[in-house]
């Protein structure tokens, strides 16, 4: 009977003490696409690889970071062109962490400071150049805010991978006003070619007309041709040697 109390007893004592482990303890698992973070009562004590960690859930944290390259849209920003014409313009670009530690401990969010400094280097540069500048060098803006941006991208603990200009829009108005060279343009090169056409038919008919003032018979036997097509009758030619003549028969007449 002491026993049997004994071994009671002893199982209490272990299930409370499962309990208590299960409430303390948990497995964070990093995974192989991620770094962690490790904090010990708040403060940071070391950068963990991919794998499984075991914890004290009421004095140590893992803070998990996406290592992988990620997407940010900076979308329909207003800005002046040096000519102070307004402008939309939106940038795509493709960032990544390289360094959780500083991308965590050293900036509050990391992202929101990224999209930030994008938006401030594309007012900076499109405020120093004309509207048709920017529009005939648009590779050289992306070029011109990768590298304004790249170097203070990995104070944050951030690679910028590329930065591209993904839309220019304008107001209403200078739509038009940039449509009308294109409009014109299209125009010139269809009058050109319409009137390469007709210089190719006044030669062609300079060409047969040569060729008719040598050989007079080819202008009967062209007009023959055509009444022929165009009123069913028999043609029977003449030609004697003395006149040299052709002559137009009806059907209804006899030889």
């Amino acid at each position: 009977m002491e026993l049997l109390i004994y071994l009671i007893a002893l199982a209490i004592v272990v299930g409370a003490v499962v309990l208590s482990v299960k409430r303390t303890i948990s497995i964070v698992t990093v995974w192989e696409y991620q770094r962690g973070l490790r904090y010990y009562k708040g403060r940071y004590q070391r950068l963990l690889e991919p794998g499984q960690y075991w914890i004290w859930k009421y004095s140590t944290h893992i803070e998990r970071v996406d290592m992988r390259p990620r997407q940010m849209i900076v979308s329909g920003q207003e800005v002046l062109s040096a000519d102070a014409i307004a402008l939309k313009v939106s940038i795509v670009a493709v960032y990544q962490v390289i360094d959780a530690v500083a991308a965590v401990n050293k900036i509050e969010n990391y992202s929101d400071s990224l999209y930030a400094l994008i938006q401030l280097a594309l007012r900076e540069v499109v405020g120093s150049k004309p509207i048709d500048d920017l529009l005939e060098n648009r590779n050289s803006l992306n070029t011109t805010l990768m590298g304004q941006c790249g170097t203070s991208a990995e104070e944050f603990g951030l690679k910028l991978l590329s930065v591209s200009v993904r839309d220019i829009m304008f107001p209403g108005d200078l739509k038009n006003v940039f449509a009308q060279p294109v409009k014109a343009r299209k125009e010139g090169e269809a009058a050109l070619e319409k009137a390469r056409g007709e210089t190719a038919a006044l030669r062609n008919l300079a060409n047969a007309a040569k060729l008719m003032d040598k050989n007079p018979a080819l202008l009967q036997l062209r007009a023959l041709q055509t009444m022929e097509k165009s009123g069913g009758n028999t043609i029977v030619m003449g030609v004697p040697a003395q006149e040299g003549m052709i002559r137009l028969k009806r059907d209804d007449e006899p030889l």
